[in-house]
């Protein structure tokens, strides 16, 4: 028999993940199966079962330097000539939280609970965060 979880069955942890040094890739897919709760033996699909994960140091989080060169952000606001471009270099510069969201939310699913998943991550671009009351644990990440 298959056991689907429960909102109310699901206990919630808190982990902080410091980008020094980590590749942006890897370290959001790993940030995104650890908020969708799939390294949990309990985890369901359509159940928000993920945990709350913590970003320090955004700023320091890498890429390969000739794709720091040419990688561009690209939005479209909607209205006629309303595409807006930003290259990687100056969002690194102005709002470097933004990098690893938009990196992070393009690997979760694209429905309200993906919506409500996003809300657990929380970025910072300096060492420390306020969230030291919920006591949470340093997490190793598997690949570099």
């Amino acid at each position: 028999m298959t056991v689907s979880a429960r909102e109310a069955d699901v206990e919630k942890k808190w982990w902080v993940v410091d980008a020094e040094g980590q590749t942006l890739g890897r370290l959001a897919s790993q940030i995104a199966h650890i908020l969708r709760g799939k390294h949990k033996p309990l985890f369901t699909p359509h159940v928000d079962c993920g945990d709350f994960v913590i970003v320090v140091n955004a700023d320091k989080v890498q890429i390969a330097q000739r794709r720091a060169e040419q990688k561009v952000y690209i939005h479209h606001t909607g209205f006629p000539g309303g595409q807006r471009i930003r290259p990687y270099k100056q969002m690194l510069q102005n709002n470097p939280e933004e990098i690893i969201e938009i990196a992070v939310r393009r690997m979760i699913p694209r429905n309200r609970l993906g919506k409500r998943i996003m809300t657990k991550l929380r970025v910072y671009t300096s060492g420390d965060h306020p969230h030291s009351a919920q006591k949470p644990e340093a997490l190793e990440l598997k690949y570099k």
